[in-house]
């Protein structure tokens, strides 16, 4: 995507949850179960949140101009369901939660044509200086709209999903 940070989209034009454009799945991202392989679910949903950052002023630009990025802390992703070659999918993302040097998004892999969820990511995305290589609290101005962005999704309804952890249930629970 050749769109710059100072391109950015005006906040009030972008739909909540945040839509990712519609992403072709990759003839040599199918494996030998002939479907998506995990990895690429990955690459989908960093695709989408590229998309996202460059829309809140935090994309390549931002790290040439001020020196910040973004790092992933922590994901946990859930596959519901397979994706095959010719899948159109797309990417909706809300931002859950944002601090100084922190977001917290949720994002759903779909069918972009038939719509039925395909798989769900949760991230802790840190900020970082550059320079340092460590967290360090967001600019004043792009912390603004990065809050702007995260309250117009606090009004929105909250998928399923969120906090869910990796864990086997009992066999009592299993019976």
């Amino acid at each position: 995507m050749s769109i710059s940070s100072a391109a950015a989209p005006a906040l009030h034009t972008l739909p909540v949850p945040f839509l990712s454009s519609v992403m072709a799945i990759e003839p040599h991202w199918i494996d030998y179960n002939g479907h998506l392989n995990m990895a690429y679910y990955n690459v989908l949903f960093d695709r989408a949140l590229d998309q996202l950052w460059l829309a809140l002023g935090i994309g390549p630009d931002y790290v040439q101009s001020r020196g910040g990025s973004t790092f992933t802390a922590e994901c946990h992703v859930r596959y519901l369901r397979e994706l095959h070659l010719g899948d159109p999918a797309q990417v909706a993302v809300w931002v859950i939660a944002v601090d100084d040097k922190r977001l917290h998004t949720f994002e759903e892999l779909r069918h972009a044509e038939e719509g039925w969820l395909s798989a769900s990511s949760e991230n802790m995305n840190l900020h970082v200086d550059m320079a340092s290589r460590k967290t360090a609290p967001f600019p004043p101005d792009i912390k603004d709209r990065i809050h702007a962005f995260a309250q117009a999704h606090r009004a929105a309804p909250r998928p399923d999903g969120i906090g869910r952890q990796v864990a086997m249930p009992s066999k009592a629970a299993a019976r």
